[in-house]
């Protein structure tokens, strides 16, 4: 993922939560993502990139213009 000071990222999942981590499964329930191929878009904030970082395993983002 780029380095991104501000804007909007979009999030979709792409992976299931089954078998992960309690804690990954509340940092995904935290980002709105509840199922595969569901998407939300969220402003690029430390707080927001740190979450996708301990589940980009699990998810595909892009930058929304």
């Amino acid at each position: 993922m780029k380095d991104q000071k501000s804007g909007k990222i979009k999030i979709t999942q792409v992976r299931s939560t089954i078998n992960r981590p309690a804690g990954q499964k509340r940092t995904m329930e935290a980002l709105g993502l509840h199922r595969i191929r569901h998407s939300v878009v969220h402003n690029a904030t430390p707080q927001i990139l740190g979450m996708v970082n301990k589940v980009k395993h699990l998810v595909r983002t892009e930058e929304v213009k």
